[in-house]
């Protein structure tokens, strides 16, 4: 039996599910059957928010899941243990303190590694994953370092560039030392938990241990570094006006272009007059992943 879900637009009939992860943690999100006959080659689709987001919030995800599923996609809107900026995780030790100032970015493949496995259980077939923003960077890292999710498409939308050289080489870059300096000083002073509410590269409230390995000069979530080790087909996309505005996206779309790939295909789109959340190009960039995703089917129709 569906529940309602208040979209920005209506109300829809979604499925409220929840999943455990392989370390314990209790993750909820809703699933919403698809309305048109199959024309894209997964059955599902995970879509995975950015930075404090959560399955609940994002009209850009209203818009891209109403797409994907008129073309015959179940889309399956989840939570990270990063949902939020600030929320209490039930685990099997109790509650914990997580969300988006405190999570560490690696744990994304536990929750990847769930939600992927119900929704491929729930649809029975392929399955690929959707990420916006941070979601973007922990899809790709996800399929890099665990070979056995084992998903069929790819679709990052607008991934920062979590690189601490571009930053360092960026105009921005005094500003950016001055605030890493200042979480540096704080876990050094034996304060890693003390939340720092930063402008750079990102709005965010973060812990200080939180930004030093976020952003730290090991590079540890640059997704360049790893997109070419994905090993399905892979689109990134970007807006017009966050390449043109932003350091974490400046440059981004040539740098993803020329990463030598060594499992399925790259495409990388601009969209136009886009911003980061694509306020005005809703229609552009979903028409944008609909059509890669379509081109996918063609594309396996006519190999040999």
């Amino acid at each position: 039996m569906g529940d309602l879900f208040e979209g920005e637009h209506r109300a829809v009939l979604v499925d409220l599910v929840r999943t455990q992860t392989r370390d314990g943690l209790r993750l909820d999100g809703i699933y919403l059957e698809p309305i048109g006959p199959p024309q894209v080659p997964v059955g599902g689709m995970v879509f995975i928010h950015g930075t404090g987001g959560s399955f609940y919030t994002s009209s850009l995800f209203d818009d891209l899941a109403e797409r994907l599923r008129r073309s015959g996609c179940g889309v399956l809107r989840v939570n990270t243990r990063g949902h939020d900026g600030i929320s209490t995780a039930l685990t099997s030790q109790g509650g914990r303190r997580l969300g988006a100032a405190y999570e560490i970015v690696d744990d994304c493949r536990h929750d990847l590694a769930a939600w992927t496995e119900w929704l491929r259980q729930r649809v029975g077939g392929p399955v690929g994953l959707l990420g916006h923003s941070l979601g973007a960077v922990k899809a790709v890292y996800a399929l890099a370092h665990e070979p056995s999710l084992r998903v069929g498409a790819l679709v990052a939308v607008s991934p920062p560039r979590l690189s601490y050289s571009w930053f360092c080489q960026s105009p921005e870059g005094p500003e950016f030392l001055r605030t890493y300096a200042e979480a540096q000083r704080l876990v050094e002073a034996g304060q890693p938990t003390a939340l720092m509410e930063v402008s750079l590269p990102l709005p965010s409230v973060v812990t200080a241990a939180g930004y030093v390995e976020k952003y730290g000069p090991e590079e540890r979530y640059n997704y360049l570094r790893f997109l070419g080790e994905v090993p399905c087909p892979v689109l990134v996309t970007f807006g017009e006006v966050e390449v043109s505005t932003n350091m974490a996206f400046r440059g981004a779309p040539e740098a993803a272009a020329a990463v030598p790939r060594r499992g399925g295909t790259l495409a990388v789109v601009t969209i136009p007059g886009g911003d980061h959340f694509y306020t005005t190009t809703r229609d552009e960039i979903a028409a944008a992943i609909d059509h890669w995703l379509r081109s996918l089917n063609v594309a396996a129709r006519s190999s040999p």
